[in-house]
Formats: C-alpha cells, structure tokens, sequence
C-alpha cells in the first residue's frame, strides 16, 4: 500500500517535527534525571512510579504506526519501541483501585499540556508506551521519556512527556478545549465535537504555516 492510499481523508504528508498548541510553543521540556509518572482521580490511593519501574518487565513491542495531526499534516509509518499502555494501566489500576465507574484516563504532559482518552482507546493493542523512536530514546523534541503513540487518534490525544495519569469517571476536555474531540478517531475524522470534519480541513490548513513557523522559531 503506497503512502497516498494510507492518507486519511484531508491529510497530506509531512516531517516529524516538534509541534501542538501555539501556547506550548516555548514549552521545551529537559526530562529529568529519574522520571515520574503521578497517578490520581479517581482512585482509591494515588501513588507515584518511577518510570524505569513501570515498564519494567513489561513486554516490549516494535511497530510503526503514524502521527495524524488534526492540522491536516501526517507522518507516516515511524518506527516506535516501548511497553502496550494497557500493560501499564492494569499495572497501575492493581496499584491505584480506579472507581468502577472510571471510563477515562487523563494524560498529562511534562510541558503541561494534558488530553483525555477513553479506557477501552487507550487499552487498544495497537496504543504505546513509547521510550524509543527509530532505534534510539526518544528525544526531547518528541516526547522524552516517554509518550503515548495512539495512531488510530488524532495527534492530539498522544501525549509527550508523559508524567500524569489520572482514572476519571467523566471526560474533562484538555487546553484545545471545545475544539476536541472526546475519542478523535482518525478514520471518523472526528477532528472536533462540533462541526464536521471536512469544516476544520478548511480552518487548519491555512493556519499550519503559522503554528509551524512558532514552533521553529522556539527550537
């Protein structure tokens, strides 16, 4: 299968570049030297994990998967390595005892920014934990320690950085706010809740030069 026939409707190809809201723009992130994930919400006990510790023993996979930004542009078929993120979360549900009611985990970056997935999107085989794109760490401009690679999900809803996990009962919209989309599945083309998709192919494409020229300004 070529390239343009993997495209998702309103998408065009383009370089993995260091990118997202504008207000995150000068956000650049110096991970730390022995990384943290905080886990909260909903729960019966909150706890913290190193990181080395919460992936640890887990099994690792290898796979490519894309990057959809809800701007129109897509980085195709990057090769990922890390632990499955449902491996993780039942690892931190038998630590934590999430509600029974919980439907949601929020995600929260480093650099601040946070999104939320549903369970049953952030538990499917195919979502990472990742600690390594093309063979070697992540790097900061691409969400070390760790990110979340959801490739069925709009860019969005894959958080770099990671450093919080929170199990939650209701959805709480992140800093894109209204302009999300609870699931954002790239093949219902659910860029935002209000308005269709083909709408927002409209609005974004003629913003993208500018919110890629303030991240290059920054880097």
């Amino acid at each position: 299968m070529t390239d343009s026939h993997r495209l998702p409707p309103g998408q065009w190809i383009a370089p993995l570049e260091r990118f997202g809201l504008p207000t995150f723009a000068p956000r650049k992130v110096v991970p730390p030297a022995r990384p943290v994930v905080t886990v909260s919400g909903d729960v019966r006990h909150a706890a913290q994990f190193e990181i080395a510790d919460l992936m640890g023993g887990l099994p690792r996979h290898d796979q490519r998967g894309d990057i959809n930004c809800v701007t129109t542009w897509s980085a195709l078929d990057l090769p990922w390595s890390g632990v499955r993120l449902r491996d993780v979360v039942e690892r931190l549900a038998a630590q934590v005892e999430p509600d029974s009611g919980a439907r949601w985990l929020r995600l929260t970056g480093l650099d601040g920014y946070w999104t939320c997935l549903r369970i049953d999107d952030a538990t499917a085989d195919e979502v990472l934990l990742a600690d390594q794109l093309d063979g070697k760490p992540l790097p900061p401009a691409h969400g070390a320690p760790v990110r979340v690679v959801a490739s069925a999900h709009y860019g969005y809803k894959s958080v770099k950085h990671l450093v919080g996990v929170d199990f939650l009962r209701r959805y709480a919209a992140g800093p894109a706010g209204w302009k999300g989309h609870p699931r954002a599945r790239v093949a219902e083309e659910e860029r935002s809740r209000l308005l269709p998709g083909a709408f927002w192919r409209r609005v974004w494409r003629p913003t993208l030069p500018i919110l890629r020229r303030a991240y290059r300004k920054n880097d």
